[in-house]
């Protein structure tokens, strides 16, 4: 079964003591430390976010990046997390900057997609708009080759399947699509089967992990710290992933735990237990059936 499964260790889960907008992004392990415990542990891929890709570009140059990971056996690859992209004025401006330096990275580093984000703690949204300014961001990307993610958050105002629908479908480029997080999902009241209705070509990346039944604080602080490796809280993983089977979804799987307990903790032991705990959510899943299933 492992063969027909891959997974990427998403940024967060193997970062070691950081944060999403915490007072730096820059992992404190070292990059080859970081692609060889995630190899060791059975991952093949890697993500990475802009700060963290801007510190090693400059030890190492993008090429020497790419080296690394080739030597280590890391062959897929995500980059993120590019924001205000639907802005105006120097926000705007400096968005456009981060997406350059992302997509510059994104082709060196053979990445399959970048993700992005919608507006941080906000409800209103003119789909128009964000349907026009996504049509921008994807087709940079296009030159390169590689998907747009946007990922649904709860806390921002892409935060359900109908608005996310929408905007990706006015900006009718293929390239352009969504992060399902099962996190988002769960937290957002947004049901499995509901998941299972994305067409297929708006399913771009898949992030992988748990969380206990009670929220820890704001969903903000419960998010980027109170998450559990899978199948360790109350969500129903194995459905979820029977969910994004149906989809038609084919492409590796991102596993992404952000735990104020799990990061202080060794690299090593960061990269196998959520690799392990991750991979037994597909036998829970009858993945060998859904597999048999599908070849009829």
């Amino acid at each position: 079964m492992a063969e027909s499964i891959e997974l990427l260790a998403a940024y967060w889960t193997i970062a070691g003591d950081r944060y999403p907008m915490g007072p730096t992004e820059v992992s404190p392990f070292p990059l080859r430390e970081r692609a060889e415990a995630a190899a060791e542990a059975g991952y093949t891929g890697l993500g990475l976010v802009y700060q963290d890709i801007q510190a090693n570009a400059a030890k190492m140059g993008l090429e020497g990046m790419r080296r690394l990971f080739d030597d280590t056996g890391i062959k897929h690859v995500e980059v993120e997390f590019l924001g205000d992209w639907f802005e105006l004025g120097e926000a705007k401006t400096q968005s456009d900057r981060v997406r350059k330096e992302l997509i510059e990275a994104a082709a060196v580093l053979g990445a399959r997609d970048l993700k992005i984000a919608p507006k941080m703690w906000a409800e209103e949204i003119d789909v128009a708009h964000y349907a026009k300014a996504l049509t921008e961001v994807a087709d940079a990307a296009a030159t390169i080759g590689i998907d747009v993610a946007i990922e649904v958050l709860p806390f921002t105002n892409i935060r359900d399947l109908k608005t996310a629908r929408a905007v990706v479908s006015q900006s009718g480029r293929a390239n352009a699509g969504l992060c399902i997080d099962i996190w988002h999902m769960e937290r957002g009241n947004i049901s499995l089967s509901e998941v299972a209705d994305l067409p297929a070509s708006y399913v771009k990346s898949v992030e992988l992990n748990d969380a206990r039944a009670e929220i820890v604080g704001s969903l903000w602080d419960d998010t980027i710290g109170e998450r559990v490796y899978p199948g360790e809280g109350c969500f129903d993983v194995p459905g979820f992933i029977r969910a994004i089977r149906r989809t038609g979804w084919n492409g590796f799987w991102s596993v992404e735990v952000l735990s104020r307990t799990y990061r202080v903790g060794s690299l090593k032991d960061q990269a196998k237990r959520s690799y392990d705990t991750t991979m037994a959510m597909f036998d829970k899943a009858g993945w060998r059936e859904l597999e048999r299933e599908e070849s009829r």
